[in-house]
């Protein structure tokens, strides 16, 4: 009965060690896909859990659930493996992009016309009157 005792705490111990030693080793993922690693450009400063990363820059999205960029072609939200060739020359690493968090839903085009109909617009040309 002893050696049960011991043997499970120890166990346990080794655990706990397995844990810290694993957050403190920096960036960790939690997708559905435990042998995907996460593209080369996309590395959390935390343990998050995000489906969407939205590049403001381009209009574009990643899916990191299905591994597939979402993007407007022709008026179309459409999903795709790789970007098509406009964006081809883009450089991920370097390149701003906005985690998407507490949002899981499949239509991505929801959520873009709510949070970024109005991106990149201004008010600079608008004549105001003097009333």
């Amino acid at each position: 009965m002893e050696y049960r005792a011991c043997y499970r705490s120890l166990l346990l111990f080794f655990v706990y060690v397995l844990f810290l030693l694993l957050a403190s080793c920096g960036p960790v993922v939690l997708t559905t896909r435990v042998a995907d690693p996460p593209p080369p450009w996309f590395y959390p400063n935390r343990l998050e859990l995000v489906r969407y990363v939205y590049f403001p820059e381009f209009s574009f999205y990643y899916d990191l659930s299905s591994r597939t960029y979402v993007y407007l072609d022709a008026g179309v939200w459409v999903r795709r493996k790789v970007l098509p060739t406009r964006y081809r020359n883009i450089d991920l690493r370097r390149s701003r992009y906005e985690r998407i968090r507490n949002y899981n839903d499949d239509n991505i085009r929801r959520y873009h016309e709510e949070h970024n109909a109005n991106r990149g617009r201004s008010n600079r040309g608008v004549r105001r009157s003097n009333d």
